[in-house]
């Protein structure tokens, strides 16, 4: 399903969206019916008469030899500049067809499984770009039943340069987790981004959601009550006020929270842990976008001077984004061992040359940010052999190809947590009339040829994230859990957790893209 638009999951009485974006790109459910997802559309026609006169048989849709030529053709075209980028809009007067044609030759040159894409559908039953998206994809499943491809999503192209490139978005800074989607409800705080209207308000890790503007979020059913809570916990608009009832231990605490645009913090909480077995260096580190590249480069600076020999990378809710930014980080981790060598080959569909290699980068690329980089810079690193990984089902595509990339060159790898979320494809975003389309293009192997984890990678030491510990507290027991392995190579006892927290925010994703490094 579209990750920013309706997928439907069982609620009682009522249906969940799950919504996954990107700069990021985690989930999102929205409480609430779904009919044909954002802007109607047709349901698909009928595999032979496709939904005319019974016994008409329609001829399928001709496929477009040159795409381009219906690039910026839109039914609503915009003008003027985009306010992130400073870039004029290139968009002219077409039609909706247009931009499905267009669509449906990017797919059939671009998308890896290009030849799976049915072709019982057509542009002329569709009202909606975004709901003939979704058809573009190859329905096959894989042996344990999963869709084959579970990563086929779109974003507004605002909200997408907003997010990948300032790392910005409208809400109140709480990334939640969630254990049900259905009644009785259990929502938790997982993360609140510092200097963000709940950080101000004082709502902490661990503060289980009772109510929004009144409503009984853990019980509530009908469609009024659950329109109320949706409207303030994914508020439309900066400015906008709700009221949140929280629960902490005993405790029960009302808190009012104005929507506005937060900045997160892609790099936190990078120190320098003390062991008697030395110096380890740990950070937390959640978004593979723009800014992070010089947040991480500070960061390791800071582990270089101080002379670290262990390093704990805490990946647990990073969905992804960038691959340039997961080779600098590759890099950062093993040094000049891995100049030179592969990060991760690209296999692209049959119609696509092969290309060079995605090597280790030792330079940074200088991705355009608040705050970049310099492009060129050198890269600091720290010549490691080992590291750590802290991961849960919410670790993700280019956070899944830094550990597949390190143990293509044989830097050893232990991941402390949960088995990963199982994404070794990719995409290059496609913009068009205002929409960011993410269609997979390519699977990645690393320097052995290895790419093959669509089930994700198995934990070394499976161990709960621990919600009563801020990441990065020693007692936290992932960390925890991580430094004690590092000298006893054994697994702590009654770690595991019974019922896993998937993780519920409007800035999420399960991303890996190439982008233009300026």
């Amino acid at each position: 399903m579209n990750p920013l638009r309706p997928t439907r999951i069982a609620l009682t009485g009522r249906s969940t969206t799950l919504r996954l974006a990107a700069g990021a790109l985690a989930a999102t459910f929205l409480l609430g019916a779904c009919g044909g997802g954002g802007g109607g559309g047709g349901a698909a026609p009928d595999t032979t008469t496709g939904n005319t006169t019974p016994g008409t048989v329609r001829t399928p849709d001709p496929i477009p030899n040159d795409y381009q030529a219906y690039a910026n053709l839109c039914a609503h075209p915009r003008s003027g500049v985009d306010a992130i980028t400073g870039q004029t809009f290139l968009d002219r007067q077409g039609t909706l067809q247009d931009e499905m044609r267009f669509l449906r030759g990017w797919a059939d040159r671009n998308y890896l499984w290009f030849n799976e894409i049915p072709s019982n559908f057509y542009m002329a039953d569709f009202t909606s770009t975004l709901d003939y998206f979704d058809r573009l994809k190859t329905p096959a499943v894989t042996a344990s039943g999963k869709p084959k491809d579970q990563f086929h999503f779109t974003y507004t192209t605002a909200e997408w340069n907003a997010l990948s490139t300032a790392s910005q978005e409208t809400g109140y800074g709480v990334t939640w987790a969630v254990s049900s989607s259905t009644v009785p409800r259990n929502w938790i705080v997982a993360m609140v981004e510092p200097n963000s209207p709940a950080a101000a308000a004082g709502v902490q890790r661990g503060d289980m959601l009772a109510t929004v503007d009144g409503i009984d979020v853990v019980n509530a059913r009908g469609d009024a009550a659950v329109d109320t809570i949706n409207a303030g916990l994914y508020p439309a608009r900066s400015g906008e006020t709700h009221r949140f009832g929280l629960r902490r231990g005993s405790a029960t605490l009302e808190v009012s929270l104005g929507a506005a645009v937060v900045t997160s913090a892609s790099v936190q909480n990078a120190r320098v842990i003390d062991t008697p077995t030395g110096k380890v260096a740990y950070l937390t580190f959640n978004d593979f976008n723009a800014t992070a590249e010089k947040q991480l480069i500070d960061a390791f600076t800071m582990f270089k001077g101080q002379q670290v020999n262990d390093l704990v990378i805490d990946m647990r809710y990073n969905g992804g984004g960038l691959l340039g930014i997961a080779s600098e980080l590759g890099y950062m981790v093993a040094g000049p061992v891995s100049a030179g060598q592969t990060f991760e080959r690209l296999i692209y569909n049959s119609k696509t040359a092969p290309g060079a290699p995605f090597p280790f980068a030792t330079k940074a690329y200088g991705y355009t940010a608040p705050n970049p980089a310099s492009s060129g810079q050198a890269l600091p690193y720290l010549g490691l052999k080992h590291v750590t990984v802290l991961t849960t089902a919410d670790t993700c595509s280019a956070s899944e190809s830094v550990i597949n990339g390190l143990r293509g060159i044989d830097v050893q790898v232990d991941i402390i947590g949960g088995a990963t979320c199982g994404k070794p494809y990719g995409f290059t975003p496609v913009d068009n009339c205002g929409t960011t389309y993410f269609s997979i293009e390519f699977q990645g192997v690393n320097a052995k040829g290895f790419g093959d984890y669509a089930d994700g990678f198995a934990p070394t030491c499976t161990v709960a994230d621990d919600f009563a510990h801020t990441p990065g507290d020693t007692s936290e027991g992932l960390l925890a859990a991580a430094l004690a392995y590092r000298t006893s190579q054994a697994c702590p006892t009654s770690r595991a957790s019974a019922v896993p927290l998937k993780l519920v925010r409007p800035a999420a994703k399960a991303i890996k893209v190439l982008a233009p490094a300026r």
